[in-house]
């Protein structure tokens, strides 16, 4: 495998600077394509805003489940859905997904996954906005594993972005092998 950057959660890319960036595969459990005018958001014109959203991974796969042998990539950006139990016609939905059923276990899964795959010394790259359940509520979700580092941003400061690194596993010190 050539590439070393892997997204799970792509969706219509838009984290992505180069939506087609050359190192990346893209990854996300649905392959659709959305048209028309929905949600609150007006035009100018005070019309509904017209929106085209096409979410075309490279493998569609759920980020609980990966495909890929463990130690494979360098890079893992996870950036799950965040709002719980949108309905079936929100654009929030169709765009971003949304927490239903058990996704406590869903996001710990998730994080297992993205951890398994990831090389020694690669990175975590989460993204979330705790507009509907914390950061601190899914870091503990996680296994209360901490970030080494992170960062609030948008209008109101509500998305975060944090950083893992996978170290080394060491034994217990009195390990052989």
């Amino acid at each position: 495998m050539n590439k070393q950057i892997l997204d799970v959660t792509c969706g219509d890319r838009t984290i992505w600077f180069q939506k087609n960036e050359p190192h990346t595969i893209y990854c996300d459990k649905r392959r659709e394509e959305w048209e028309g005018d929905f949600g609150k958001v007006l035009n100018k014109g005070g019309k509904k805003k017209h929106r085209h959203l096409v979410i075309d991974p490279d493998i569609q796969c759920d980020f609980t489940d990966l495909p890929f042998p463990d130690d494979s990539f360098s890079l893992v950006v996870f950036d799950p859905p965040h709002i719980e139990n949108l309905s079936e016609n929100a654009w929030m939905r169709k765009s971003y997904g949304s927490l239903d059923g058990d996704w406590r276990g869903m996001l710990r899964k998730g994080f297992k996954e993205c951890m398994r795959v990831l090389k020694e010394n690669g990175v975590l790259i989460f993204k979330w906005s705790d507009i509907s359940i914390s950061t601190r509520d899914v870091i503990n979700i996680m296994g209360g594993v901490e970030p080494l580092f992170g960062h609030r941003s948008g209008r109101k400061m509500n998305t975060h972005w944090l950083c893992w690194m996978k170290f080394e596993e060491k034994g217990e010190p009195n390990d052989t092998d």
